[in-house]
């Protein structure tokens, strides 16, 4: 999978684990009801914050955020906020009011840090069919996007695209953050939409390389069958994005390459694909730390939120894989079986994370995480 773009000219480019707490609910249901219904009178898409006035009152926001955490239809961004900030003992603050009303869907202006602003490939056509076609686009992404998909659209350049992905718990990829910048070309929907992943330098995947390429067949960067291949008026962006999160960033990357199912059988394919697994963990973290000290134009908030937030699962994360836990394994069933839980990492991946702790916790506490201090030794 290592053939070059066949699409771009780079000089054409310019460059919680949640523990479990007893919550004190001090509203009772009517008082609940009351607040839920001051929402449903509003018509609001997914992750769009409600401007009602008693939003303007902190002390009936730290009441409705702990109603909601109790629910079940709470989204899981506001729960697990929540509930951090129980754990932590702090007031719900600006970073996480913030990161809770983050829109999963928005229009933006600013696209100067766009990897395709520069780009020099065939124009976009201002047509009305190939507008509309865009905006189909993005009506679909605003009241289709699953959890741990972002997106900003700008609207002074239609052809451009930004989407961040949470990478899913159960893989080497969880807690990440994932950016890819994504381009319509003036044969769009008849050609696939040009896609870049923002690497930092890193390989992550088979399917992710160093220089941005991603190799996936709905992209036409790579064969598949027809059904895998982009289809004009059927294929969308969405499912481009959900391919992304559900087939690249899964629990085993390694078999990402092709063919490797069936060479790396039994207990080799099981260690080389746990090699590989802790090496991808490895440098997500690496990846972490260089995404908080600079974040995509557009989401600040969700970086700063994400990470204020979840910056405790990934130290518990870190601490049991550095103790022989498996990379992408459930945390919590695992230190829960104690002395009988397996431990099937290497040395020399207990090494590597052990090494990482220390500016890993300090580059976290700078951030703002307040629950970090056990892991500092």
């Amino acid at each position: 999978m290592d053939e070059e773009y066949d699409y771009l000219n780079d000089d054409d480019l310019s460059d919680t684990d949640v523990i479990d707490y007893e919550y004190n609910f001090y509203a009772d249901d009517a008082e609940y009801l009351k607040l839920q219904a001051q929402f449903d009178c509003v018509d609001l898409p997914p992750g769009v914050e409600a401007t009602v006035p008693w939003l303007q009152d902190p002390s009936k926001i730290e009441k409705f955020l702990a109603s909601a955490a109790s629910s079940s239809s709470a989204s899981s961004s506001l729960k697990a906020a929540t509930s951090s900030t129980v754990r932590m003992g702090e007031e719900i603050d600006d970073v996480l009011r913030k990161f809770i009303y983050f829109k999963q869907f928005d229009t933006v202006t600013d696209c100067s840090d766009h990897y395709f602003m520069n780009y020099k490939g065939s124009a976009p056509l201002d047509t009305k069919s190939w507008v509309k076609k865009i905006q189909d686009e993005w009506k679909i992404l605003e009241q289709n996007l699953p959890e741990n998909i972002y997106v900003r659209a700008y609207e002074s350049q239609l052809y451009l695209l930004r989407a961040v992905i949470i990478g899913p718990a159960g893989t080497p990829y969880h807690d990440g953050l994932y950016v890819f910048d994504v381009f319509f070309p003036a044969a769009y929907p008849n050609h696939p939409p040009l896609v870049h992943f923002h690497s930092n330098g890193f390989r992550m995947n088979p399917n992710l390389y160093d220089c941005g390429k991603v190799c996936l067949s709905l992209l036409n960067t790579w064969n598949g069958e027809r059904n895998e291949m982009w289809l004009p008026n059927k294929s969308t962006v969405l499912q481009l994005l959900v391919s992304i999160q559900a087939l690249i960033l899964n629990a085993e990357p390694f078999f990402n390459e092709p063919g490797y199912e069936k060479i790396f059988r039994g207990v080799d394919g099981t260690k080389k694909s746990r090699d590989y697994s802790e090496d991808v963990f490895i440098k997500s973290l690496k990846r972490m730390m260089i995404i908080i000290r600079n974040p995509p134009q557009h989401f600040e908030d969700l970086v700063s939120g994400h990470f204020r937030i979840y910056a405790h699962d990934v130290l518990t994360a870190c601490k049991a894989y550095a103790d022989g836990a498996a990379v992408g394994c459930n945390v919590k069933s695992w230190l829960q079986q104690g002395d009988n839980a397996p431990k099937p990492g290497s040395v020399r991946f207990k090494s590597e994370i052990s090494k990482i702790m220390t500016p890993l916790v300090k580059c976290f506490v700078d951030h703002g995480s307040k629950d970090c201090d056990e892991f500092r030794s």
